[in-house]
């Protein structure tokens, strides 16, 4: 009977550990996100200076507050800013985020006549969810988004930008056959090519992290049903019958710089397209190459899609 009660005592002890662990390394990989405290960093009030970034575009347009029903249930909420065009881009922000950091992408659209939607991610701003889906969650709720611009403007064309992690959202929506058809481009940001190996880029310094990195993977999967491993932009790009514009800047220290490549290389070599900024660290590609970003962007788009 001895027996018995300790191995009851050390299996009940082992789930317990099994799950706190778990719920605390859930709370800093995969738990929703304050924006306020990602604002107040200083290091982000530095680049915001240093690169004049505009962050009261906001107050000077006008915009509707939307919304849609995930397929899992999950009510998610966007921006909608409507410039009576038949072309619209869809924009999706990056980890920690939510549509507010993406104002220079929503102005830079909409400044060539295109409406604009700019989205919270599930587990992100305004929208619903307790677990980020590093982009591969939320190709299908793009998918969704797609879905209704074209029930809201059948006519309407739709681009897809991406910063980010929102950049593998739409890289991974890019090769889905739900898909909708008036989806007619990508454009990728500073984009990792796979979940799985992004967490192991950030943790290679410390070597002791791969055990919780694995442990922290399988709770996810057990728990909330979210297998990280499923989160590979490359075999989606793979599928893509659009086309995609990559951009990447050459100091990101946060996403390899080999990340984009591979993406590139992935992609149909009819439908693919890459700017490299030099000087430019994470997220600061468009900030640092300014009218050549914006360039590209609409060569590529007039070159490679219906739009005028």
């Amino acid at each position: 009977m001895k027996i018995v009660a300790w191995i009851v005592t050390l299996i009940i002890f082992a789930l317990a550990y099994y799950l706190a662990v778990g719920a605390i390394l859930f709370k800093f990989i995969f738990s929703r996100r304050s924006v306020s405290m990602r604002v107040l960093r200083k290091d982000t009030e530095k680049r915001i200076k240093e690169n004049k970034i505009d962050l009261c575009w906001w107050d000077k347009v006008k915009f509707e507050k939307v919304g849609i029903k995930s397929v899992d249930g999950l009510n998610l909420c966007g921006r909608y800013f409507d410039a009576g065009s038949d072309k619209t881009a869809i924009v999706v922000h990056g980890f920690g985020g939510s549509y507010l950091e993406m104002q220079p992408y929503c102005k830079l659209f909409h400044d060539r006549n295109f409406n604009v939607l700019a989205v919270d991610c599930r587990a992100h701003g305004d929208s619903e969810g307790s677990c980020i889906g590093y982009g591969w969650l939320d190709r299908l709720d793009i998918c969704s988004w797609a879905e209704y611009l074209k029930e809201k403007s059948p006519n309407a064309k739709v681009v897809l930008f991406g910063l980010s992690m929102g950049g593998s959202a739409v890289c991974m929506a890019s090769g889905e056959k739900k898909l909708p058809d008036n989806v007619v481009a990508v454009i990728s940001d500073c984009t990792f090519d796979s979940a799985d190996k992004e967490f192991n880029f950030l943790i290679k310094k410390h070597k002791y992290l791969f055990l919780f990195k694995k442990h922290a993977l399988s709770f996810v999967k057990r728990v909330y049903g979210f297998d990280v491993l499923k989160a590979e932009a490359l075999k989606q790009v793979k599928k893509t019958k659009i086309p995609i514009l990559y951009f990447h800047g050459s100091e990101d220290g946060f996403v390899p710089v080999e990340c984009m490549q591979n993406l590139y290389n992935a992609t149909p070599e009819n439908l693919r397209d890459k700017f490299l900024v030099e000087g430019a660290t994470h997220a600061m590609a468009y900030s640092v190459a300014g009218v050549l970003y914006e360039k590209k962007v609409f060569t590529f788009l007039k070159e490679r899609t219906p739009l005028n």
